[in-house]
């Protein structure tokens, strides 16, 4: 049977969409094709007519994940002062909600350290989605220069990512909620630093 362009489409789009999730479940190898196709209502020998590599799959899957990331920011701060956008993503970001669903969550934690030891090319895919996401939040720093704010959003960033990490290696437990709330506070510190004003230094005569 010949299928459309559109329902090809629809079926390569839900292959992305539950891989997304397992893959953030489970790690970039935690999860085969063909339990994954099942999942996905589909047979093994249907994958390669979607896509010509695992890899390729992992790659889309990452960056629909890093997308829904952005989107879900988006929301949360569309109707908030410029001010106070970075903070309302810290404190969503850094919850124990967020903790303990890996599967609906950033995919920088949850995949992070395995696509640091993939190929190049899936390496350099996770980099321009991970660049993205920091121009995203150096957007949600006013009144300050753009290279200071982008500064500023990968070391929040970096400190979000990390703490989550940590919190989830320690699993529901009294560490993790005080990891999660070392690492908020310290994101919300950075979130509303104000920016430094250099001063001209005079020379007394």
């Amino acid at each position: 049977m010949r299928y459309s362009r559109e329902h090809k489409q629809e079926t390569h789009d839900r292959i992305v969409k539950k891989a997304s999730v397992r893959l953030r479940e489970k790690g970039a190898h935690g999860i085969g094709v063909a339990d994954l196709m099942k999942e996905a209502g589909l047979t093994h020998g249907g994958f390669y007519a979607h896509f010509d590599s695992r890899e390729a799959l992992v790659i889309e899957a990452f960056a629909y994940a890093m997308d829904r990331s952005m989107e879900h920011w988006r929301k949360l701060t569309g109707e908030a002062a410029p001010e106070k956008r970075l903070a309302l993503i810290a404190e969503s970001y850094l919850s124990a909600l967020h903790r303990d669903n890996p599967g609906h969550g950033c995919s920088i934690p949850s995949l992070g350290a395995e696509i640091a030891r993939e190929s190049a090319k899936t390496r350099k895919a996770f980099a321009g989605k991970l660049d993205e996401m920091i121009e995203m939040m150096t957007d949600y720093i006013p009144n300050m220069p753009r290279k200071a704010a982008r500064k500023q959003a990968i070391a929040t960033l970096a400190t979000m990512a990390g703490t989550m990490l940590l919190a989830r290696i320690a699993g529901s437990s009294e560490l993790s909620d005080e990891v999660l709330k070392a690492g908020r506070d310290s994101a919300l510190d950075g979130a509303k630093r104000e920016p430094k004003v250099a001063v001209k230094k005079v020379k007394q005569n």
